[in-house]
């Protein structure tokens, strides 16, 4: 390893500690948030779907203005660090304040836990936008040239999935059962514990972390207008044609996660909440090692786009068993399949973006990853309401509107399988489609890079 890539591996480290917090904060809400407010606290499904489509609403506004903003920030400290700095508190906090409903002070009024809830997730979103989306946005700066990206990205993935099992793990050494209402303290417990997590490893990244580039330091003055700024994003064509696929992915990412608690102890007899966790545990460690042996040497050999569509294949693929599993030990060996094509995403996706803000930046000679990611969030936290359409639906036509765990029907089993594999099967074949018109591939790719360094070179020129 020559003293380049050894620095760009330490650099990728420190990088990957502040996405840790990200990680494990988003998906412990996602993994807990609607078991524990449909089950423990006994909100109905259907307000709880609206709670998450004015949440939907509110993210239309404060994802694209938050990107807005931090593309306009010019501080000593950079562009998207302030924002970083003045999230991190906050986010930690509401870890736990989301497991802090007045039906843990003893009032069990519906109305009353149901607008708290609404008010937590509109708060975490906030803040939860401003730490991720600013982090984000310094990885396609931070790492510029294609090896650069491919030694940080592996290092970076390698700690999400690190992140992923201690999302979906530590709950379960915590909290005795995820549907039972006398366990309302131990998810608060649970809480407590993910806040000082999130605040160490955010401290880490603020500590020894990258800095922003000089080259790109001037860049806020030539940002456009905020509505300019969504009409560029929206105008390329690369960004319209990966959109569908990010929708679909992540509305598999968070379908999953969301209905697992249910599908483990309902359809696959699971009674241990440690062993539910590890379904989604064997998931994630699968794609770790499969992100490092299979996708980071094919995407090297056949480019983003070609291993994209083959990933998620696969990936349809290994869902395909949910339908029929239901026991133990056929759960584990499933789960521990469909690690292999959502590695292959979840290795991929970000290289797709960051392709896709170099051509902007070609485009526009600046670097706008914040607004391209405000934007992008926008459409990401529309997967939320997708999904919580689908529960919605499901379960209030099968009778399941309001939890009844000693009413278990034919029908509820078979309605826990949709959402685990017919809806996710669906989406994922939306996205191969959308990929295979993705223009950011072979020699155009490799001439915009071309184009790009002749950039790069006159800002660095220009210090």
């Amino acid at each position: 390893m020559n003293r380049k890539e050894s620095k760009t591996g330490k650099i990728a480290v420190f990088f990957s500690c502040g996405q840790l917090s990200d990680i494990i904060s988003y998906q412990a809400f996602t993994f807990l948030i609607f078991t524990f407010y449909y089950s423990v606290i006994g909100i109905n499904v259907g307000l709880i779907t609206i709670g998450f489509i004015i949440w939907s609403i509110w993210n239309s506004i404060n994802d694209p203005v938050l990107g807005y903003l931090s593309d306009r920030t010019h501080t000593k400290w950079g562009r998207r660090i302030p924002y970083i700095m003045i999230a991190l508190i906050p986010l930690a906090l509401i870890m736990f304040l989301l497991f802090t409903p007045p039906k843990s002070i003893g009032i069990t009024n519906e109305i009353s836990n149901f607008v708290y809830f609404f008010i937590i997730i509109i708060v975490f979103e906030l803040f939860y936008t401003m730490y991720s989306l600013n982090l984000t946005s310094m990885f396609p700066e931070t790492f510029i040239s294609k090896e650069e990206r491919i030694k940080g990205n592996n290092i970076r993935q390698v700690f999400s999935i690190i992140g992923l099992v201690i999302a979906f793990i530590l709950p379960s050494l915590f909290i005795s059962d995820y549907s039972d209402p006398q366990y309302l303290n131990q998810y608060q417990s649970f809480g407590i514990v993910i806040m000082i997590i999130v605040i160490i490893f955010g401290i880490i990244f603020l500590k020894f972390g990258p800095k922003e580039k000089p080259e790109f330091k001037d860049d806020y003055r030539n940002a456009p207008a905020f509505i300019n700024s969504i009409k560029t994003s929206l105008k390329s064509k690369s960004f319209m044609w990966y959109i569908p696929a990010e929708i679909a992915n992540w509305f598999v990412y968070g379908m999953l996660p969301t209905i697992v608690p249910l599908y483990g102890k309902f359809v696959l007899h699971i009674e241990d909440t440690l062993l539910i966790s590890l379904l989604l545990g064997l998931t994630f460690i699968s794609a770790a090692i499969f992100i490092t042996i299979l996708w980071k040497p094919v995407v090297k050999r056949i480019g983003n786009r070609k291993a994209w569509m083959i990933s998620m294949s696969i990936w349809i693929l290994t869902l395909l068993p949910i339908m029929f599993i239901d026991t133990l030990i056929l759960g584990m060996i499933v789960f521990f399949l469909i690690g292999i094509g959502l590695s292959g995403s979840l290795y991929i996706i970000d290289l797709v973006v960051s392709d896709i803000i170099d051509e902007d930046e070609i485009n526009t000679n600046m670097r706008r990853e914040a607004s391209y990611y405000g934007v992008n969030a926008l459409f990401l936290r529309m997967t939320t309401v997708l999904v919580f359409l689908a529960i919605s639906s499901v379960f209030t036509s099968v009778g399941w509107a309001v939890f009844e765990p000693e009413n278990i029907t034919p029908e509820i089993i078979f309605g826990l399988r949709s959402l685990m594999f017919i809806f996710p099967a669906i989406a994922l074949g939306i996205a191969i489609l959308s990929i295979y018109k993705y223009p950011l591939d072979g020699e155009k790719l490799s001439q915009l890079k071309r184009e790009l360094q002749i950039i790069h070179d006159k800002k660095k020129s220009s210090l």
